[in-house]
């Protein structure tokens, strides 16, 4: 029988996540772009993106914390703002993000390099090949252009979120050999494919909550972050919901917490982090009775494997969860702001002022 959310495009761009990203493994040119890397030799490298496409930056980082090289996310939304805050003087490797490669702070942050670092080697990774993203030209640059299916019609960032995260993982992380990409590929659209049925069944069987939290140890942070975006943009911003590390919740942000709220906790896969993990789900099952404390990962309440590359998997979790329960609420789940005219899929409304070159 059809899933009657079929009929939404973003929950048919959730679902196409395993096939793209298999067949994406197989036609990434891994080893010729690694070598550009290589060659190029980078000091530092800037990941840069504006919303959903600045958590990625911040995942990258956080997943590759203890490689070699020094790596920094800096959203455009701050490099437009203040440009000479970080340029002129650097000449990092500028990677940058973008779904519609279009957005007003994309265009600045091009404006703002071709000003004030014309040097600086450039990565764009974009959904669209007619972007400015992926056509304007650059000294020392390299585009790539992701797989149509990729370029998101609905709303929310769903499929464009997670293959442009494991795209710059599959080029940055040197601790996978170019041979093994390919393939990790292939294994996390397996296990994504057998965990989706999970994820839908937890999604529909779960209450409409008053409020809603995730929190997480090291990438699973951001990723948490990424996720409560995710619940808060196609619920229209009527589910208040709040994100947090796992140790850092505790500081003040766990005042939050009343009624019936959900907590989703992700659990990571390193052996210490994950005790601190087990520690703050037995606390707020202690603490909230009312509230509804789930862990996710592995020896969790639901098992996705989301150690490593796997960080995107809890958060397809909360993409199905947002879906399900937008629709739910009765909104437009592929432009829940429809009418309203005060959120769009590309960002509206950001005037772009001149930066003059050094």
């Amino acid at each position: 029988m059809t899933n009657p959310l079929s009929r939404f495009a973003t929950w048919r761009e959730i679902e196409a996540q395993p096939a793209i990203w298999s067949d994406w493994g197989k036609a990434l040119d891994v080893a010729g772009l690694r070598d550009w890397l290589a060659a190029l030799g980078p000091r530092e490298v800037w990941f840069c993106g504006a919303g959903s496409s600045a958590y990625i930056g911040e995942i990258v980082v956080a997943a590759l914390e203890g490689q070699p090289g020094l790596r920094r996310a800096v959203p455009t939304t701050d490099l437009v703002s203040r440009p000479r805050a970080y340029l002129p003087g650097a000449e990092p490797l500028i990677v940058s993000f973008g779904r519609s490669g279009n957005s007003a702070e994309t265009l600045g942050t091009l404006d703002a390099l071709d000003a004030l670092a014309p040097d600086a080697p450039r990565l764009n990774i974009t959904c669209n090949g007619a972007s400015a993203l992926a056509t304007r030209q650059a000294k020392r640059q390299r585009v790539v252009v992701l797989p149509e299916a990729t370029h998101d019609a609905g709303f929310a960032m769903t499929s464009s979120f997670s293959t442009m995260l494991l795209t710059a993982l599959a080029l940055f992380d040197q601790s996978v050999p170019v041979a093994e990409v390919a393939p990790r590929l292939a294994a996390l659209a397996a296990a994504l494919r057998l965990s989706l049925p999970e994820m839908i069944a937890s999604a529909t069987e779960a209450p409409l909550a008053e409020r809603v939290v995730f929190v997480g140890a090291g990438s699973l942070a951001f990723a948490a972050r990424e996720a409560a975006l995710k619940l808060m943009e196609l619920t229209a911003g009527q589910v208040p919901v709040l994100w947090d590390s796992t140790l850092g919740f505790r500081h003040g942000p766990k005042s939050f917490v009343r009624g019936a709220t959900d907590i989703w906790v992700f659990l990571s896969d390193d052996p210490h982090a994950a005790r601190y993990d087990a520690d703050l789900v037995a606390e707020l099952r202690g603490q909230f009775p009312q509230a509804a404390i789930r862990s996710v990962g592995a020896g969790g309440d639901l098992a996705l494997p989301s150690g490593g590359w796997g960080v995107i998997l809890p958060v397809v979790l909360a993409q199905v969860l947002a879906v399900v329960w937008s629709d739910r609420m009765g909104l437009s789940v592929d432009d829940p702001f429809a009418g309203l005219g005060t959120l769009s899929r590309v960002v509206a409304g950001v005037k772009l002022y001149p930066v003059e070159g050094a």
